[in-house]
């Protein structure tokens, strides 16, 4: 199929930011999108099958619309996987989810007015969230899981549906030894905790977090701290899962008290794990499959929304994994 599009009124810095570059905008709308862009100053020719050329334009209308100034490159990409997102369940037969369909959208309430799903697994995801006391992310790096998840816990507890909100990690070396760590307690285990810190900075600003911390409604802790613990009126999110071990899994999903919501993410093609050892995350994905009131979402790399080239690297290891190599 083909299709030619004239922007109008024709707006030629909008046009620059539009293309990118030597065009390369249109270039990685090509890869994702598997269809052919040709262009002769406003005049755009696309070429693929239907269904493709069809979402391709309605991608470079968007993206025309919100192009008075330079398109951010994180911007783009996230346009585009929710654009091929879609392509991909039209495909399928499945209905298309739109980045916010009306009455069906989650949008959430953090410093990010408008942070919402971005692919129909992400919002497939949210909505387990909310509609399940126990929910699992598992999947690739990239595809959003913890900070998906650090959004409804930073949500909830903006709406009052939670007094506080706890964060956790196994604290286990990512295949390096890192020795004695200087500091105390706090200091030892930060480095580990990092990226929950980032995600909450990012969502709330610096200075709604420091707040947070000061009245106990924040909470970041490595997972060996939740023995004996009942965790009432939280939200309880423990990232990295795939580095617990089945002991600690059942330890930390048997805190759950009342009026919590607990999310459980990782990767269990990343496990840090001694050789040998089970991942709490593996044994509880089949222990946990059939139990009424736990969902669990599994994302794939169409769902990374980081640098394009994080989806191709998540799809060739997991080729090699397919086929049995090493």
């Amino acid at each position: 199929m083909i299709l030619r599009h004239v922007f109008t009124p024709i707006d030629n810095r909008r046009l620059s930011h539009l293309c990118g570059m030597l065009d390369e905008h249109l270039r990685q709308i090509e890869q994702a999108m598997d269809v052919r862009i040709s262009r002769r100053g406003e005049a755009f020719r696309i070429e693929g099958p239907k269904a493709a050329a069809e979402r391709s334009l309605v991608l470079l209308e968007s993206l025309y619309e919100r192009a008075r100034k330079a398109i951010p490159a994180e911007h783009l990409q996230l346009a585009i996987v929710e654009a091929a997102g879609e392509l991909g369940e039209k495909l399928r037969g499945k209905r298309v989810l739109e980045a916010k369909p009306a009455g069906d959208a989650i949008v959430l309430r953090t410093r990010r007015a408008d942070l919402a799903g971005r692919t129909p697994n992400q919002h497939q995801y949210l909505r387990h969230i909310m509609a399940h006391d126990i929910s699992f992310g598992i999947g690739p790096a990239g595809t959003g899981k913890t900070f998906l998840a650090v959004a409804c816990a930073v949500d909830a507890l903006e709406r009052s549906s939670v007094q506080r909100i706890i964060l956790t990690r196994p604290a286990v070396e990512a295949g390096e030894r890192l020795g004695f760590l200087p500091g105390d307690l706090t200091q030892k285990v930060d480095p580990y905790l990092r990226p929950l810190y980032d995600a909450l900075y990012d969502l709330m600003g610096f200075d709604r977090v420091t707040k947070a911390f000061e009245k106990g409604q924040l909470e970041i802790a490595p997972l060996a701290f939740m023995r004996g613990r009942t965790l009432n009126h939280a939200f309880v999110i423990l990232d990295e899962a795939q580095n617990t071990t089945p002991e600690q899994m059942k330890m930390f999903l048997t805190r759950i008290g009342f009026g919590s919501k607990c999310v459980v993410t990782g990767d269990t093609s990343q496990v840090d794990l001694p050789k040998g050892m089970q991942s709490g995350l593996i044994d509880a994905e089949r222990v946990l499959a059939r139990v009424q009131g736990i969902a669990m979402t599994r994302f794939t790399s169409a769902d990374v929304v980081r640098h394009p080239l994080v989806a191709r690297i998540v799809e060739a290891y997991e080729a090699v994994q397919a086929g049995g190599q090493r």
